[in-house]
């Protein structure tokens, strides 16, 4: 079918379900957790999550967060799924745990090799050197219709120098890992005997057996006035007020953790997961009127702002998650991005089912 008018279709259905749920009904029902015992013991640093069905996506009373009306239409409809339990690392992958990895291997991420005009045939040839992407601050207050205002392609960014050249990550081992590209986080887990999350997955986990609370840690956003994630605070993209304690990002496990045991679920770094994007796999699940086990994701990107870039599901929000703009530390809303892109505010946690075999000597 063509991708254009099944995205038309799926908006159609969106609609419908919209205006049959009524505004004083949910679209979510409430969690099933698998009450079989969990495996022991845990691998190390890691909680186990019992899986079960639950309701999965975004209901409509999000639909214009970020200024921009349907920013949350990717996350619609809420659907039910299920997922079969499996570990999950209780905070995101740190700057320590990685360095470990990559002295063991030699590996070299996407952002210490320097791109080639077939893997870029758009980018202009200052932008062909080893480098990624860091947000960069406007002096005054901005549009926010227009990203390229206060990101930057920064030669010399990497892992290492998550801010450029300049930066380094020295007393900052237990941050989260970022300027990580989606092979370079898949290569990690495999090393570690692990595997990204699905999209599936991680909902279920950050939900931690709630169905249908807007936060990852309950349903408002400062309970007893007291922040429970690392967000932007003050007037985005010009300042960062650090009110929650951190202009900018946090070392891991700085915040409550959710009722699965999980730190920095919402905000701090994005995480990728291993599901390929595209707005309308909420939709198509839809259709099919049954509950699917263990989705692994659409078969193939499409994104229709970008229709030649191959994107992955981005999940949790980030430092520069704000109420003015991408409040997707909501825990039903979805991110995305190229998978060979990398930047400051990006990082991954990995899974490991209980069957998974362990990972070859090291």
């Amino acid at each position: 079918m063509n991708p254009s008018l099944l995205l038309v279709l799926s908006a159609a259905l969106l609609t419908s379900a919209a205006r049959a749920e009524g505004p004083a009904r949910t679209p979510f029902q409430p969690t099933v957790p698998n009450t079989k015992p969990a495996p022991s013991p845990p691998p190390q640093g890691m909680v186990w999550i019992p899986g079960g069905e639950f309701s999965m996506g975004s209901d409509a009373k999000d639909e214009s967060l970020c200024e921009q009306p349907g920013v949350t239409r990717d996350a619609q409809p809420v659907h039910r799924v299920y997922v079969d339990g499996f570990f999950m690392d209780q905070t995101e992958v740190t700057n320590e745990a990685f360095a470990a990895f990559v002295a063991a291997t030699g590996y070299r991420t996407i952002a210490e090799i320097a791109p080639t005009k077939e893997e870029f045939p758009t980018a202009p040839p200052e932008n062909l050197v080893a480098g990624s992407t860091v947000f960069t601050p406007t002096e005054k207050p901005v549009r926010l219709d227009n990203y390229f205002q206060w990101w930057r392609y920064e030669v010399g960014a990497d892992w290492r120098h998550p801010e450029g050249p300049k930066s380094d990550i020295k007393g900052r081992e237990k941050f989260p890992v970022v300027q990580i590209a989606y092979p370079d986080a898949a290569a990690y887990a495999k090393w570690a005997g692990k595997r990204l999350p699905t999209e599936a997955e991680w909902e279920f986990a950050a939900r931690g057996g709630a169905a249908g609370l807007p936060y990852s840690w309950g349903a408002e956003l400062k309970p007893g006035g007291k922040w429970m994630a690392n967000i932007y605070e003050g007037s985005f993209p010009v300042k960062d007020s650090g009110e929650d304690g951190f202009p900018g990002l946090a070392p891991v496990s700085r915040f409550p953790p959710n009722a699965y045991g999980l730190f920095d679920i919402a905000g701090n770094a994005w995480e990728w997961v291993s599901d390929w994007y595209r707005p309308d796999t909420y939709a198509r699940r839809k259709l099919l009127g049954t509950i699917e086990r263990n989705p692994q994701g659409p078969k193939a990107p499409y994104d229709p702002a970008e229709p030649s870039e191959k994107k992955r599901v981005h999940r949790g929000g980030s430092f520069l998650c704000s109420a003015q703009y991408c409040t997707r530390y909501l825990v039903g809303t979805r991110g995305k991005g190229e998978e060979k892109t990398a930047s400051n505010h990006v990082g991954f946690r990995c899974v490991k089912p209980a069957e998974m075999p362990a990972p070859p000597p090291r």
